[in-house]
C-alpha cells in the first residue's frame, strides 16, 4: 500500500476512533455503577483484549523492552488511573458532557506545566486561548454552580481530571521515544487497571452484584472503545501529524454531546452548549501556538 493510500485509510481510521470515544461516557452513565469501577472493568477488558496483540507484536520484533520506557509507561498508566476515576465519577455526579469537555483541558495543563518542567516560552495565542477557555467554563457553571443536581460538582472532578490526564501526555511524549505504540498502550494500561483495582479496594467499591446490563456496558466500553478506539486512534498517530490528531480528539464532547441529547433525561442548556463552545475554540488555540513553537 502506497502512502497516500496509507494516509487516507488513518483520516477514516481517525474519525472511527473519534466517534468511538465519544460514545465512551455516554456509555458510563449507562451503566450506572461507580466510576472507579466502571474503569476498572473498561481497562482491565481492554488490557485482556489487548494481550495478543502485544504478545504478537513481542515476539515478532524479538526485542526486550527497555526498562526506562516500561518505568514510563507505568507512571503514564498511575495518572491515567486517576484520570478515568475523577472522569468517571464527574459523570456519575452530573451529566456526561460536562465532565468530558473539562476533562479534555488537557492541553492547557500540558502548555502550562511545560513551562515549568520544560522551560517552554508560550506565545500569545496560548494565554488567549486559556482565557477563552476558561470564560467558557465560566459561561457554563455561571448557572449551575449552585445547583443541587451535581452539574458543578461534576465539572469540578472533570478540571481535576484533565490535569491528570495532562500528565499521562506529558509522560507518554518520552515514553513513545523507548516503547513502541502496542507495548506502550499495553504497560499503560495495564498499570491503570491495576491502580484503578487498588482505588476500588480503599473506596470499599464492590466489583460484583451488577445487573446485566451494566456488565454488557462495562464489555462494550472494554472492547469497543478501550481497545479498538484507542487502537484506531494510535494506529492514525502513526501517519497523521500530532496538529491533525490531537485537536481531532477535543470533538469527544461534542459527539457525547449531541448524543446525549437525545437521550431522556438530557441536562443541556444553551448556556451549556455556547460555553462548550467557547471552551473548545480556546484549547484549539492553546493547541495550535504550541504546535507553532516546535
Amino acid at each position: 500500500m502506497d502512502n497516500s493510500k496509507r494516509i487516507a485509510q488513518s483520516y477514516v481510521t481517525l474519525t472511527i476512533g473519534v466517534i468511538i470515544l465519544g460514545f465512551s461516557p455516554i456509555f458510563i452513565k449507562l451503566a450506572n455503577a461507580p466510576g472507579i469501577i466502571t474503569s476498572f472493568y473498561r481497562l482491565s477488558i481492554g488490557t485482556l483484549v489487548l494481550t495478543v496483540p502485544f504478545l504478537y507484536s513481542k515476539i515478532k520484533n524479538k526485542q526486550k523492552l527497555p526498562l526506562r520506557g516500561v518505568f514510563i509507561a507505568v507512571l503514564a498508566g498511575i495518572c491515567f488511573a486517576s484520570d478515568m476515576a475523577l472522569w468517571t465519577t464527574g459523570i456519575m455526579f452530573g451529566n456526561a458532557t460536562l465532565p468530558t469537555l473539562t476533562g479534555n483541558m488537557a492541553p492547557l495543563w500540558v502548555g502550562i506545566s511545560a513551562i515549568f518542567i520544560f522551560h517552554e516560552r508560550q506565545k500569545k495565542g496560548f494565554w488567549m486561548g486559556l482565557l477563552l477557555a476558561f470564560s467558557g467554563v465560566s459561561i457554563i457553571i455561571l448557572k449551575d454552580i449552585l445547583d443541587p443536581s451535581g452539574l458543578f460538582k461534576g465539572m469540578i472532578y472533570g478540571l481535576f481530571a484533565g490535569m491528570f490526564y495532562a500528565g499521562y501526555y506529558l509522560f507518554t511524549q518520552p515514553g513513545r521515544k523507548y516503547l513502541n505504540t502496542i507495548s506502550f498502550l499495553y504497560i499503560s494500561s495495564l498499570t491503570t487497571s491495576i491502580v484503578l483495582g487498588i482505588y476500588a479496594l480503599i473506596f470499599r467499591q464492590s466489583f460484583v452484584g451488577y445487573p446485566q446490563q451494566t456488565w454488557m456496558f462495562f464489555i462494550l466500553m472494554g472492547v469497543m472503545v478501550q481497545a479498538g478506539g484507542w487502537f484506531l486512534i494510535n494506529f492514525s498517530q502513526g501517519y497523521l501529524p500530532a496538529s491533525m490528531v490531537a485537536p481531532t480528539l477535543l470533538i469527544q464532547p461534542v459527539i457525547a454531546g449531541i448524543i446525549e441529547w437525545f437521550l431522556p433525561g438530557g441536562r443541556l442548556t444553551f448556556l451549556h452548549i455556547i460555553g462548550a463552545f467557547i471552551v473548545i475554540a480556546g484549547i484549539y488555540m492553546v493547541h495550535y501556538s504550541r504546535e507553532s513553537n516546535r
